[in-house]
């Protein structure tokens, strides 16, 4: 069903691109910049990464099929992929490693290009949500509503994604070091539930029993 379709994309990209966790790093990543200077690196930011999500669901069934590359194969692996940035998030390893992604990006170029490199990639538009992408589009199977759904979510996740680095400093306040952790964590478990889904449905595409 369309609306269980759209729970699920809902539910997974929310999840993979976090904004609350994401809106802590933006304040790293934008930090000593002017109010006007954040609403354009976040506008940017949140452009940029929307235009790499529609373009891994526009194209990436056909890059998958110009390389041989089965859509069960690639929910099995983009599954277990998930599962990977789920267990990160659960224990508290998500957040060291985009920290230092952010480190680093600062270290290298400070703020020209800072709404491409790190905030659209790999901070929001990650292997994650470019994983989360294909598969869900590989779901639709060509279906135009589904298809302009999924796009719709992504827009919407994009444009949350926005507005929580608008509010960053409101929520660092409000959330706490904690609030932040167990939401995190949360997050993590609902992730981890939809990855082995992925892989359930990808193991159950080429199973004998699934023709019958």
């Amino acid at each position: 069903m369309l609306a269980d379709f759209i729970t699920s994309a809902i539910a997974t990209l929310l999840v993979v691109a976090d904004p609350v966790l994401l809106s802590a790093l933006f304040l790293g990543i934008t930090h000593g910049m002017t109010k006007e200077h954040r609403r354009e690196v976040a506008l940017r930011g949140s452009i940029i990464a929307f235009s790499i999500l529609l373009a891994a669901g526009l194209g990436g069934a056909k890059l998958l099929d110009l390389l041989g590359i089965s859509l069960s194969a690639f929910r099995i692996a983009g599954g277990l992929l998930l599962l990977s940035a789920a267990a990160e998030m659960v224990f508290d390893r998500r957040g060291e490693r985009l920290k230092s992604t952010v480190e680093q990006a600062i270290t290298i170029d400070h703020v020209r290009n800072i709404a491409a490199f790190p905030l659209a990639i790999p901070l929001m538009a990650g292997p994650g949500a470019i994983t989360a992408m294909i598969l869900l589009a590989g779901r639709a199977e060509g279906r135009f509503t589904w298809l302009l759904s999924l796009y719709g979510v992504a827009a919407l996740v994009m444009a949350a994604c926005f507005v929580s680095f608008l509010m960053a400093e409101r929520i660092s306040r409000l959330m706490g070091v904690t609030g932040q952790a167990v939401l995190s964590r949360l997050l993590g478990i609902i992730l981890a539930a939809l990855a082995v889904q992925f892989v359930i449905d990808g193991v159950s595409a080429i199973t004998p029993w699934h023709a019958r």
